[in-house]
């Protein structure tokens, strides 16, 4: 009996220890998805700069897919991190805990976190966004297609679980801080902003001949080769259109989509008296990450801060004939849920195509379109009719690449 109370008696201390820290200071255990990819490089900076804060961020764990070098390391610089091995074609480092198709659910359901920040790629985030609501997690969502793609499934998984999905992408973390101070009910319009990409003012005849390295090349972000040619092509803008209309439960007629070449200004919130309020910052992911690992709390900046002197702001409206995936992303909200899935499944088929020299440029949206254009008014009850069509869409896109052009 002795020994039971005792053994209470120091697992109570650690969890004020753990929850609360020592001498007032609050620790937050945190795990990164895609801990190698852009998003989960720069969580990692985040949870690195708070070290001697009041309020420190803890890696209790990590998952990595194929990158030997950035697993062993993490390992060894936080060797408390549990670490997941997502890939199958690849050999684990013995460093790891778990490795596989399991790896994400083990480190989800047997290491105790606050939140988890999902910076996984694609379409297959989705899984992992349900893996971390189930495990009764909070969810700081830099993976934009589980919203695209599953969003009122993942919003009752996170109403089950009491759990708050937290938007990463700098234009939702911008309009989520504004409706959070302001509240919904005084929106009117919500406006998003995109740089326009490295084409921008490229001559429209010149844009068949532009090359996949050429389309990585963005003005302001660093990013990774999809999400850049994304840029280019604005698909992100539209799959970020769809996932604003989703989280705010917004109709599309009342979300704008602005060229801000200087990325400054990331969203702004028209209110029902006509004002506009703008989130303006640096273009550095750095902070819309921070403000979703402390929320609902605020923390001193710790990357800079926007200098508004000598600053300029333009902006512009963007067209079809140089964006036409806004305009078909547009289409794919009007005509409902599985359209969306197919519009993300169909872009990514695209975009590995363009990146591989089987496609121009110019054939992403047209591909996109033509895969659009078959019956897609298919009911939607589960997560296996999302991946459903999300297959029967890659497999139709990629036998219609073969013909494109």
């Amino acid at each position: 009996m002795l020994l039971f109370l005792l053994l209470f008696l120091l697992h109570f201390i650690c969890l004020i220890y753990r929850g609360k820290g020592i001498g007032g200071r609050k620790l937050k255990r945190v795990i990164v998805l895609g801990a190698s990819g852009s998003i989960g490089r720069q969580t990692l900076e985040v949870i690195r700069k708070s070290a001697d804060s009041e309020n420190k961020l803890e890696l209790v764990g990590f998952s990595i897919h194929s990158n030997s070098i950035v697993a062993a390391k993490l390992k060894r610089e936080f060797p408390q991190a549990k670490g997941a091995w997502t890939s199958n074609t690849s050999i684990a480092p013995k460093e790891m805990d778990w490795n596989g198709i399991d790896a994400i659910a083990h480190l989800l359901s047997e290491t105790e976190a606050e939140i988890v920040v999902n910076g996984i790629a694609g379409a297959s985030g989705l899984s992992a966004s349900i893996l971390a609501l189930q495990s009764g997690k909070n969810l700081a969502l830099a993976n934009k297609e589980s919203i695209v793609m599953g969003y009122r499934l993942l919003k009752s998984i996170a109403q089950e679980n009491r759990c708050q999905i937290i938007p990463v992408d700098s234009e939702h973390a911008g309009i989520f801080q504004i409706v959070q101070r302001f509240g919904k009910s005084i929106v009117s319009e919500l406006i998003i902003t995109a740089s326009g990409g490295p084409f921008y003012s490229l001559p429209l005849e010149l844009l068949d001949t532009v090359t996949a390295d050429e389309a990585c090349k963005h003005p302001i972000w660093q990013m990774g080769r999809k999400i850049s040619i994304d840029s280019a092509t604005m698909a992100n803008k539209g799959l970020e259109l769809i996932e604003a209309s989703r989280f705010f439960d917004m109709p599309q007629e009342q979300i704008k989509v602005l060229i801000h070449p200087q990325s400054y200004v990331h969203a702004m919130v028209r209110t029902i008296e006509g004002a506009i309020y703008a989130q303006i910052s640096k273009p550095d992911m750095h902070l819309p990450i921070q403000m979703a690992l402390y929320w609902p709390d605020s923390m001193q900046a710790s990357f800079g801060f926007a200098d508004l002197a000598g600053m300029s702001l333009d902006f512009y409206e963007p067209t079809r004939e140089r964006y036409p995936m806004l305009w078909i992303a547009r289409q794919a909200i009007d005509e409902g849920e599985a359209q969306c899935i197919v519009f993300n499944a169909a872009n990514e088929i695209a975009v590995e195509c363009f990146d591989n020299g089987k496609i121009r440029f110019t054939d992403i949206a047209n591909l996109v379109a033509k895969v659009l254009e078959r019956d897609w008014n298919l009911p939607i009850e589960s997560f296996e009719d999302i991946f459903d069509i999300d297959i029967k869409a890659r497999k139709i896109a990629a036998h219609l690449s073969e013909n494109i052009g």
